[in-house]
């Protein structure tokens, strides 16, 4: 009986052992848990909290209009480099492509518009006055180099007192387009760098059957947007700064004399129409004129087109000693009632930065407005485009004001008539200012 006691109790004595090891076993493993080994930590520390999940990336909508499917292609991949590199925001881009101001506008007044969009220059002053545009001045870095802008177009995107509203993403200006075989028969050796110049090649360059020409030296523009830089030429002036016509004087008159009497009186210049051409890139092409003013937009026309032909560009030549030339550009801005301004920063800085701008001005259908892209390109000594490219520093952007769309309907109504010699000069465009200003006045 006492064996069998002994024995229970060593038995009963081998288990407590056994139950007091697990214990201390399952605290040492305690010990060295992540949340208890720091030295920071309490005793009473709560578990790591599981990590929040990646946030979805903002989406920031931009529109603009159609282009070729080159440039959309070239579009699709600055926009696909950009998310690569900013797996946070991505890109909604929608194409308006009609009526595209319209419909901007339209939005703008319901809520609806996209948070990034392009605005030409033409119509940049009008948004600006309507205060639907952000400022961009607060966002800008040291690093994103204002400087390196061509200033005419950094210009065109600025409000009269100074702040900025959008960052221009390309641009064109106009050079002198001329037929090398041309020239060379005619026996001019270079192209024209002052205005006495191209008229007296223009008159080598015309050619004639009886009274008709057939070849015309220079294919001209009679409208304003391609005719501005010659109301300057002399000290002309468009509008002042009330917005008012100014163009009725004898300074603008001499500039705009040099275009209407090398069609009326010389005979040496005619525009499109005259001979059955569409614009002058197409009069180029066509052999109807040895010489035409225009932009870079030209350049992959001439070549698809006409492929044959042996064309090179220059700078437009100067008038009364002054270099001048038009500009065309385009800016990326931001809606002021943007929800995602951070995002639409992101995405503006990038497009119109170094690396952005090098991408989509690749291949040369525009041209960067950052002078150090142009450079890196080679399109400052480009054959083609180095002539464009150097008219950007002095050139007149296409602009003037809020009260530019009345103007100009005014003004190429009456132009128009004195270049087809249906009025005078003088009275065509004492009748465009006095017209233009009355309806700016009723329309106050």
């Amino acid at each position: 009986m006492k064996k069998h006691l002994s024995t229970l109790l060593v038995l009963m004595l081998g288990l407590a052992l056994v139950l007091s090891a697990c214990g201390n076993n399952s605290n040492k493993n305690e010990g060295a848990s992540p949340s208890t080994s720091s030295p920071s930590a309490s005793p009473s520390a709560e578990p790591s909290a599981t990590p929040e999940p990646a946030k979805d990336p903002v989406e920031v909508t931009l529109a603009g209009w159609g282009s070729s499917p080159e440039e959309q292609a070239l579009l699709q991949q600055v926009l696909d480099e950009f998310q690569a590199k900013n797996p946070d925001v991505k890109v909604k881009y929608e194409v308006i492509a009609d009526q595209y101001m319209d419909v901007i506008k339209t939005r703008l007044i319901g809520g609806e518009a996209p948070d990034v969009f392009y605005l030409d220059a033409f119509e940049a002053p009008a948004l600006i006055a309507k205060d639907v545009l952000e400022p961009l001045d607060s966002y800008v870095t040291d690093e994103f180099d204002t400087s390196d802008f061509e200033a005419p177009m950094l210009n065109a995107f600025k409000s009269p007192d100074g702040k900025m509203y959008g960052f221009p993403k390309d641009y064109s200006t106009l050079a002198l387009f001329y037929n090398k075989k041309m020239f060379a028969d005619a026996g001019i050796a270079a192209p024209p760098a002052t205005w006495d110049e191209l008229q007296a090649d223009s008159e080598k360059l015309t050619k004639k059957n009886g009274d008709k020409v057939e070849v015309y030296g220079l294919g001209q523009a009679p409208e304003l947007a391609r005719q501005m830089f010659m109301i300057k030429a002399f000290g002309g002036q468009l509008s002042d700064s009330e917005g008012n016509a100014t163009f009725a004087t004898p300074e603008a008159e001499k500039g705009l004399a040099l275009v209407v009497d090398q069609h009326n009186k010389a005979k040496t210049a005619g525009q499109p129409s005259d001979v059955g051409a569409g614009w002058g890139g197409e009069m180029l092409g066509q052999g109807k004129a040895a010489m035409v003013l225009e932009g870079n937009w030209a350049i992959p026309y001439l070549q698809s087109n006409f492929a044959d032909l042996d064309f090179s560009t220059a700078e437009v030549p100067t008038v009364n000693g002054q270099k001048g030339t038009m500009a065309f550009t385009v800016a990326y801005v931001m809606n002021k009632n943007s929800e995602k301004k951070e995002a639409a920063w992101k995405l503006i800085s990038y497009l119109t930065g170094k690396e952005g701008m090098k991408t989509w001005t690749s291949k040369g259908f525009a041209l960067p407005t950052r002078k150090s892209v142009a450079a890196e390109l080679g399109f400052d000594k480009d054959a083609l485009r180095g002539a464009l490219v150097a008219g950007g520093s002095y050139a007149t952007p296409w602009q003037a004001g809020t009260t530019l769309p009345t103007i100009m309907n005014n003004f190429n109504n009456e132009f128009v008539a004195a270049y087809n010699n249906l009025s005078s000069l003088t009275d065509a465009l004492k009748k465009a200012q006095d017209t233009a200003n009355k309806e700016i006045k009723a329309g106050n």
